[in-house]
C-alpha cells in the first residue's frame, strides 16, 4: 500500500496481513505467556528471533499497533509502552549514563521537565535552551553532548522548536535527535522529515483520541547510525546496527522497566488512530476559529496559537504543519478576571487535564499541571498565572466559540 494516503493506509493495515475469519481489525490477545511445540524455537525468540514469549515484551496486539505507527511516522520499527511518559522515561534512562549531557528545549510539557530533574539528580548534565532558535541548541554543544531533545509544539506555551535546523545539525554533528511529536502527530509533521533519529508519541493523546486509553509509543526513524552510538551494551551489537537502538529501549523499558502496553489498550488505541486524520482536521479548523475570536476579545490578553499571524513561529509552523497548526491554543484573560470563576461558568467545555481528546478540554495551567514548577521555571517557559490551556475538540464551531464568549461576557 505504498501508494495509498495516510488514512487509507491506517484503515485497511491490519487487514492487509493474515487474519483469522476475515476480521478487518487484529484480535485482542490477552494471554500473558505464549507457547512453543519446539524448545529450539522459544531458544531462538528469546536470542532474537521475531516472536513472543511473555506479554511484558509486547503482544501480537501491541504488535499490530507497532506497525501502524511505524507506518504513520514512515520509520523503521517501533515499540509501544503503557504510556507517553513510560515511552520518554525508557528512552531517556536506556540511553544515557551518568556524565553525559543531553541539550533539551525550555519549552517542554511540565512532566517532562520533572523527568529532567531526576536525569540530573543521576549525573546527566541537562541543559534548557530556547529551541525556536537552533543556533541556542548549538551553542550548549559540549565533548560529552549525547542527545537533542525537543518537542514539536510546546505545551502549553505553543511554541514551535527550530525542528528542521536543529534535525540538519544534529546530522553533523552525529548527535542523537530525539522529537516528541505527540502535539503536531505524524499527520501533521513525520519526525523523519525534520531529521529525528527517534520519535516519541504519547499514544493516549490525538493518536488514540478518545480519552479512554494510555499509552507511548517510540519510534525509529532509521536516519541515525547506531553504530557511533556509544550507549549500546554489548549484547545488542548483534546484526545490523539500525535495530541496536531501539531493542535496548524495548529490553530496559519493556522487560527491565516493565511499563508494557496492555493488549486492551493497545486494541482501543489502534482502531482509534484510523480516524486521526479526519479529528485532527476538525481540531484544527476549530482550533484556529476559536484563536481568532479570541484574539479579538476585548477581554481576552493574549492568545498563543501558531495559526495566528501574531505567533512568532507562525510561518515556521505553516511550513512544517502544512498549512495546519495543531489544536492547542494558550489563552490568558485580562487582569480583574478571576480564572476559577470563568471556568466555572462554561458548559461544553470540559474542565479536565488530558487533551487530544474529541473533546474541547480547559485547565488553568499555573495552578494544575505546572503547579509543582514553581513561578521561577514557569516564567521561563512563558506561563502567566491566568494562562488557560485549551485543547480544542471537534464539536461544532459555534458551539466552541460561543461556550467561551458566554462565560466572557457573564464575568
Amino acid at each position: 500500500m505504498a501508494n495509498n494516503g495516510f488514512t487509507t493506509t491506517l484503515l485497511h493495515s491490519d487487514r492487509r496481513s493474515t487474519i483469522e475469519h476475515g476480521a478487518i481489525h487484529k484480535p485482542l490477545h490477552p494471554s500473558s505467556e505464549y507457547a512453543y511445540a519446539d524448545s529450539r524455537e522459544l531458544a531462538a525468540v528469546f536470542q532474537g528471533k521475531a516472536g513472543f514469549t511473555y506479554a511484558r515484551q509486547g503482544t501480537p496486539t501491541t504488535g499490530a499497533l507497532e506497525a501502524k505507527i511505524t507506518q504513520m511516522e514512515e520509520g523503521v520499527s517501533t515499540v509501544s509502552f503503557a504510556t507517553g511518559m513510560a515511552a520518554l522515561n525508557a528512552t531517556f534512562f536506556t540511553l544515557l549514563r551518568q556524565g553525559d549531557h543531553l541539550i533539551s528545549s525550555q519549552y517542554i510539557f511540565g512532566n517532562t521537565n520533572s523527568l529532567l530533574s531526576t536525569l540530573a539528580e543521576l549525573g546527566v548534565e541537562v541543559t534548557l535552551v530556547d529551541a525556536t532558535d537552533a543556533a541556542n541548541v548549538e551553542a550548549a554543544l559540549r565533548p560529552e553532548t549525547r542527545m537533542v531533545f525537543v518537542e514539536s509544539i510546546a505545551n502549553p506555551g505553543t511554541q514551535v522548536a527550530d525542528l528542521k535546523a536543529i534535525g540538519d545539525w544534529c546530522g553533523r554533528q552525529g548527535l542523537l535527535y530525539v522529537v516528541d511529536n505527540t502535539l503536531s502527530t505524524p499527520w501533521l509533521c513525520r519526525g523523519k522529515d525534520v531529521g529525528a533519529g527517534l520519535v516519541v508519541n504519547s499514544l493516549s493523546k490525538y493518536i488514540g483520541g478518545h480519552g479512554h486509553a494510555l499509552g507511548g509509543a517510540v519510534t525509529d526513524t532509521g536516519l541515525y547510525d547506531w553504530s557511533a552510538y556509544p550507549n549500546i551494551a554489548d549484547v545488542y551489537r548483534k546484526g545490523s546496527p539500525g535495530g541496536w537502538g531501539l531493542t535496548q529501549i524495548k529490553k530496559k523499558g519493556l522487560r527491565d522497566m516493565g511499563a508494557t502496553l496492555s493488549a486492551d489498550s493497545a486494541h482501543r488505541i489502534s482502531v482509534g488512530s484510523e480516524t486521526l486524520a479526519l479529528r485532527m482536521e476538525r481540531s484544527c479548523s476549530n482550533a484556529l476559529a476559536l484563536a481568532r475570536a479570541l484574539e479579538a476579545h476585548a477581554k481576552v490578553a493574549r492568545v498563543s496559537y501558531p495559526g495566528l499571524a501574531s505567533h512568532p513561529q507562525h510561518e515556521r509552523a505553516g511550513q512544517l504543519f502544512g498549512g495546519r497548526y495543531g489544536a492547542l491554543l494558550g489563552v490568558e484573560l485580562i487582569d480583574g478576571i478571576d480564572v476559577f470563576d470563568f471556568l466555572n461558568r462554561l458548559r461544553v467545555f470540559v474542565l479536565a487535564t488530558h487533551l487530544g481528546d474529541t473533546r474541547t478540554l480547559v485547565l488553568p495551567v499555573a495552578h494544575t499541571i505546572y503547579y509543582e514548577m514553581g513561578p521561577e521555571r514557569r516564567a521561563l517557559m512563558g506561563i502567566a498565572d491566568s494562562m488557560l490551556r485549551i485543547s480544542v475538540g471537534i464539536e461544532d464551531e459555534d458551539d466552541i466559540i460561543g461556550d467561551f464568549c458566554q462565560a466572557l461576557e457573564s464575568m
